[in-house]
């Protein structure tokens, strides 16, 4: 028996995984653009971006408040605000169908402690 070497190299498998991975990835990637609590912004027709890594304030459409993913209550909200910088920027995501006084009640909470760089994310209307 001869044994004779590779003349070429298939490299379909290689292809075919490295489009799963991207595949993975870009659906990954929208995920985490999109963040975890899904919540239907207020449409705006201006607006700035914010620039620096913000603490992200949620308040999802059954009026739940979310600190970076986590859920609580307005007074523990107050309790781990209070131990950040005061020049920390803080974005606030709100449902666009929640009540009004969830969201003053959340907004009371921050200005009342003094933040200064408070931030609504909104969606592009156009």
């Amino acid at each position: 028996m001869d044994e004779t070497g590779f003349d070429s190299i298939n490299v379909i498998p290689l292809v075919d995984v490295m489009l799963v991975l991207l595949t993975i990835v870009l659906t990954t990637s929208t995920f985490i653009a999109m963040g975890a609590i899904p919540v239907q912004l207020p449409k705006a027709e201006s607006g700035d971006t914010i620039k620096s890594a913000a603490t992200t304030i949620v308040i999802d459409h059954q009026g739940v408040i979310f600190l970076d993913d986590n859920p609580m209550m307005p007074e523990s909200l107050r309790q781990t605000l209070i131990t950040l910088d005061r020049e920390h920027p803080i974005l606030i995501r709100a449902d666009r169908f929640i009540q009004l006084q969830k969201f003053v009640e959340v907004l009371d909470i921050v200005k009342g402690l003094g933040f200064k760089k408070v931030s609504l994310q909104t969606e592009d209307s156009s």
